[in-house]
C-alpha cells in the first residue's frame, strides 16, 4: 500500500476490486447472442463488406463491462492522504503559596519613586504570571493554577482551576491580617494543604511556587515535613524569600489613629527554604526588590513550561465520485447504443 506521507494514493476497501474479475463475464453475457437474418442466398452478404455498425456490434458490451471495473473501483473507496499536523498543549498543576504575614507590609520595595508593600508587588506579579503581562506574555492559559495564603492559619483562597480571571481577582484582594493573634508564619501549613490540593490531580507536572519573607514559627506542620510530603507525591516547590534579612520600614499605627513608617526587623529563614527546594526537587530563589522578584518568577514561569506534543495524522480526499459518474455514462451509453443504432436483430 502506497505510503500516504507524501500525499500517495489508495483504496480504503481494496476487496472490492475483486469485482473487476467479472467484467469479462459481463461482457459474454451481453454479446453472446448474434444477430440472425434469414436470407434465401449469401451471394448478396459475401460481396458486401462489413458496415461500420456491424464492427462495432461489441460496443454495448464492451460498455457495460466497463462500467463493472469502475464501479468496482469506485466501491474500494479510492482516496489520496494529505499528512497533517496538530499541536496539542498539555497544561501542568501549579498552586501558589503566598505569605500574607504581617511582616509583608514591609515598605522596602520601590515602585517608581515610591515605597510599597512587599505584598502589593507580589499581588501584582503573581496576577500577571497567571493571566498574563508585562514580560509574561499571554500567561499560564493551559495550566491549572490554585492559590493558598498563610500566615498563623494556611487558607485555600482558589482552588486549581483555568479560571484564571476569578483567580487573578482574589489575589488582587490578599491582605495581611487586621487581627494580630493571627499574624504569624505558618510555612509548613501553607506548603501541606497546597500538596494535598496538588496529590489528586492527573497532570503530569505538578508545582508549587512557595513565597515567603519569613521564618516558620507557627502551625502543627513543619516545613520540612511538609516537603518530604511533596517530594512523596513528585510535587517540585520552588521557594522564593522575598525583601533582606535586617531592619526594613514598616507602617505601625500610633495612639492617635495615624499611620506612620516605623523600622521593624524581619528575617529569612533561607536554609529552610533551600532544604524545602532541595528535597523536592525544586530551586531556591532569593528576590530583594520589585524587579528581582519579576526575575524570579519569570526564570520559574520557565523551567515550568507546558508540554507541547505533535500529533500527526492522514487527512483523506475520497475520489469515488468520478468513477460512479463515470460507470453510469457507460451503462446509459451501451443502452442508447443497443436500443437504437447498434441495436440487433432478432431483439
Amino acid at each position: 500500500m502506497p505510503d500516504l506521507a507524501g500525499g500517495g494514493f489508495e483504496f480504503s476497501h481494496p476487496l472490492f476490486l475483486l469485482l473487476a474479475l467479472f467484467a469479462p463475464i459481463v461482457f459474454l453475457s451481453a454479446h453472446r447472442l448474434p444477430a440472425a437474418v434469414t436470407l434465401s442466398s449469401l451471394s448478396i452478404v459475401t460481396t458486401q463488406s462489413r458496415s461500420l455498425r456491424a464492427r462495432l456490434l461489441w460496443l454495448p458490451a464492451a460498455l457495460l463491462a466497463s462500467a463493472t471495473v469502475l464501479l468496482a473501483i469506485a466501491l474500494a473507496g479510492p482516496r489520496t492522504g494529505d499528512s497533517v499536523s496538530e499541536v496539542k498543549h498539555e497544561g501542568i498543576a501549579i498552586a501558589m503559596v503566598v505569605d500574607r504575614s504581617g511582616s509583608m507590609e514591609a515598605r522596602d520595595f520601590v515602585r517608581g519613586d515610591n515605597g510599597t508593600s512587599r505584598l502589593d508587588v507580589v499581588k501584582q506579579i503573581f496576577r500577571d504570571f497567571v493571566v498574563g503581562g508585562g514580560d509574561f506574555g499571554e500567561g499560564r492559559p493551559d495550566d491549572l493554577i490554585g492559590l493558598v495564603a498563610f500566615a498563623r492559619y494556611a487558607d485555600g483562597l482558589c482552588p486549581l482551576t483555568l479560571d484564571h480571571g476569578n483567580l487573578a481577582a482574589i489575589i488582587q484582594q490578599l491582605e495581611t491580617p487586621t487581627n494580630q493573634d493571627e499574624n504569624a508564619t505558618a510555612i509548613g501549613e501553607g506548603l501541606a494543604l497546597a500538596v494535598e490540593r496538588l496529590r489528586r490531580q492527573e497532570t503530569a507536572s505538578k508545582v508549587v511556587i512557595l513565597l515567603t519573607d519569613g521564618v516558620n514559627n507557627a502551625g502543627d506542620i513543619e516545613p520540612l515535613v511538609a516537603a518530604d510530603l511533596a517530594a512523596q507525591y513528585g510535587i517540585k516547590v520552588y521557594t522564593v524569600g522575598a525583601g533582606t534579612t535586617g531592619y526594613a520600614p514598616m507602617p505601625v499605627q500610633t495612639r492617635d489613629g495615624r499611620t506612620r513608617l516605623g523600622r521593624a526587623y524581619v528575617e529569612i529563614d533561607e536554609v529552610v527554604l533551600q532544604q524545602i527546594a532541595q528535597r523536592s526537587g525544586g530551586r531556591y530563589f532569593h528576590a530583594t526588590n520589585e524587579d528581582a522578584l519579576r526575575e524570579v518568577i519569570e526564570e520559574i514561569g520557565r523551567l515550568e513550561r507546558s508540554e507541547v506534543s505533535e500529533i500527526r495524522y492522514l487527512e483523506y480526499a475520497y475520489h469515488f465520485l468520478p468513477f460512479v459518474v463515470a460507470a453510469l455514462c457507460c451503462v446509459g451509453a451501451a443502452s442508447l447504443l443497443s436500443g437504437s443504432w447498434l441495436r440487433r436483430l432478432p431483439a
